[in-house]
């Protein structure tokens, strides 16, 4: 009987909801290349309302309880993707069949959910305590997990998500604009990510404002879901208070080889988020060549750190606007930025990340 993984994660993207956990999926098909044979049950989902979440949880307790009576002798591992819910389901893998239980807490499930009712955070305190690992994806998520949640060092590890050196990769810029179809004369400034408030998007309209007045070649481009869309009208409305319509660009969702070309192409990178795990997007963008600027919040601050991007102050447009300009205005500092931003990239390279997961799970790879 071939060693089995199942997968249980909150969060799987589709053709559709392109971005939707695509970190989750890399992982594992990086799993599945490394010889693994791996299930996954996952909600691929994004839309909210109550409907909507009573279909999408309903469908997926469902799958996950039909895959545990049939298939769930045969997972030797299960690997929760967030601490609560996907741990409560994966932990029945582990009290009837015996199985390891890996979870990986990405920061929301321990900064947000955890802290949404007693009964959640008695949850999330309890999966956490039967798991036999558990993962933080960034350094302040593991020092919270140890510190508040009393996960002993011998079964924490940091181990981020890693990043697809083989998709995100440098490309000449002239080139990489062309394709995209930005004309010559322009700044490229981009963002990736969900379009909500805590990513900063009114701060960085606000930075983008100030910095247009002196740049008129700047242009702000805009890759990511806009699911809340109550918000998204909130900031295209402020946006076109400021007139700024015509040079900030919604992209949409993108494949991961179109948000890499987009990141190539890109003369900075920038995430204001207001709270953020690790910040996986602000690597992918390193390894394209593009040097990065980023609040100094969860696992950014250790990122970022160290001369690999440029810190700023979250929530704090003026000090997000001075950040941006310092790397658009000194190309020896953003020189040295690319060159230490490829060099963490290389260190975090979803192949090595993807062994130590591996080593965690203490079975034999092999195919089929």
């Amino acid at each position: 009987m071939k060693n089995k993984v199942t997968v249980i994660s909150n969060m799987y993207p589709t053709e559709v909801h392109k971005s939707f956990g695509v970190f989750v999926k890399n992982q594992v098909d990086a799993l599945k290349n490394k010889g693994l044979s791996v299930d996954v049950i996952a909600i691929d989902n994004p839309n909210k309302g109550k409907l909507n979440l009573l279909k999408k949880y309903g469908k997926w307790i469902g799958s996950c309880l039909f895959h545990l009576l049939l298939k769930g002798s045969r997972t030797k591992v299960v690997h929760a993707h967030y601490v609560f819910p996907s741990g409560w389901l994966a932990r029945w893998y582990k009290k009837l069949y015996g199985a390891r239980l890996i979870v990986t807490a990405h920061g929301g499930d321990v900064d947000q959910m955890a802290k949404k009712s007693a009964r959640i955070a008695k949850w999330t305190k309890s999966i956490l305590a039967d798991a036999d690992q558990v993962i933080a994806v960034g350094q302040e998520l593991y020092t919270t997990l140890a510190a508040d949640y009393n996960v002993p060092s011998e079964k924490l590890s940091l181990i981020n998500m890693g990043v697809n050196l083989e998709i995100f990769k440098p490309l000449d810029k002239a080139e990489a604009r062309k394709q995209c179809g930005i004309s010559g004369g322009i700044t490229p400034l981009l963002f990736v990510g969900n379009i909500i408030e805590k990513k900063g998007l009114n701060e960085l309209t606000d930075a983008f404002d100030q910095l247009k007045k002196d740049h008129p070649e700047y242009e702000l481009f805009i890759i990511g879901s806009d699911k809340d869309q109550a918000y998204v009208q909130r900031l295209k409305a402020q946006i076109s208070e400021k007139g700024l319509s015509g040079s900030t660009h919604f992209l949409g969702m993108k494949t991961q080889a179109e948000v890499a070309l987009w990141m190539a192409a890109a003369e900075v990178f920038i995430l204001p988020s207001h709270i953020e795990g690790f910040g996986l997007v602000a690597l992918e963008a390193m390894a394209c060549g593009t040097p990065v600027v980023g609040t100094k919040v969860g696992g950014l601050k250790y990122l970022l750190d160290d001369g690999n991007g440029v810190l700023v102050t979250a929530q704090d447009s003026t000090s997000l606007k001075n950040g941006i300009q310092t790397v658009l205005i000194n190309d020896e500092m953003k020189q040295a930025l690319i060159q230490k931003g490829l060099s963490m990239a290389k260190e975090n390279d979803q192949n090595i990340m993807t062994d130590r997961v591996i080593n965690l799970y203490q079975i034999q790879r092999g195919r089929g």
